[in-house]
């Protein structure tokens, strides 16, 4: 094994069987006491080089006020910070913090590093329940009963603002004009420069709508599909024909995607013991 420093990263070159198993942009971590977590960077026949992840879990490495609370959330804030991938996919049961760090890593890019111009996030309008009919008003003012998730994590994200009451309004006054929600109907034709992309509830996609959205990432962007394959609300697609599996599937091995399984439910006991019992 060989171990090296580079821009104030620590490297590993790592040589054995095993490697040939592994795929780029892969977790590899000990669960020691003093165990590493890192990511694969590059393969080369029976060695690999290994990058140590960065640690979101402390409160210097916070992200626009967010930290890690576990293992899954850390290594998903390691894709969704890393400028190099440019396709994330996340998936994970109600709970897990899939909005959030998503949001938090949206941000944290787009204000405070000027990587993104702009936030643009969809998702499919699939109802719970009964359909209520048609929405007045302009294609976000349609979107946005269906974008409650995304106003529930920006007033958490809001809250650890600095500034007070009118450091906070002066926020969500910004914030407003740099978080776009659009419609997947207007999605065709379109090309998206400079833009974090995020697709929630992704599991309710087709494998075409899905390539459809995919193909429309233009220099500069990045998209982030979240979604719980046991959460499909069609009766027309299956945990095997969802767009979100598809997706996951054909992206395995790009250089430049990656994929992670939040597990950990973050959000209350209530809601962990009912994902367990109901």
């Amino acid at each position: 094994m060989e171990s090296w420093q580079q821009h104030s990263r620590t490297f590993y070159r790592v040589r054995g069987p095993l490697v040939r198993d592994w795929q780029p942009n892969q977790f590899v971590y000990d669960p020691g006491e003093n165990g590493v977590e890192a990511v694969v960077r590059k393969l080369e026949g029976d060695s690999a080089i290994l990058e140590l992840t960065i640690d979101y879990r402390t409160e210097r490495n916070n992200v626009w006020g967010v930290n890690a609370r576990n293992r899954e959330q850390n290594l998903a804030l390691n894709l969704l910070m890393d400028p190099e991938i440019e396709f994330v996919t996340v998936l994970g049961p109600a709970g897990t913090g899939k909005t959030l760090l998503t949001l938090a890593s949206g941000l944290a890019q787009t204000l405070d590093h000027n990587r993104f111009s702009e936030i643009i996030m969809t998702r499919v309008t699939i109802p719970l329940g009964e359909d209520i009919g048609f929405l007045p008003g302009t294609e976000e003012e349609k979107m946005e009963p269906w974008m409650g998730a995304l106003m529930d994590n920006l007033e958490v994200l809001t809250q650890s603002q600095p500034g007070g009451t009118w450091g906070r309004a002066a926020t969500n006054d910004l914030l407003r004009h740099r978080i776009k929600i659009r419609s997947l109907n207007f999605m065709r034709g379109r090309t998206f420069l400079n833009r974090f992309i995020i697709i929630d509830e992704a599991q309710n996609l087709t494998p075409k709508q899905m390539k459809a959205l995919v193909t429309r990432a233009g220099p500069g962007t990045k998209m982030i599909c979240l979604g719980n394959i046991a959460q499909i609300d069609t009766p027309y697609l299956t945990e095997t024909t969802s767009g979100l599996t598809y997706v996951v599937s054909r992206f395995y091995g790009w250089a430049h995607s990656g994929h992670i399984t939040l597990v950990r439910g973050e959000r209350s006991r209530l809601a962990d013991y009912a994902s367990e019992v109901l």
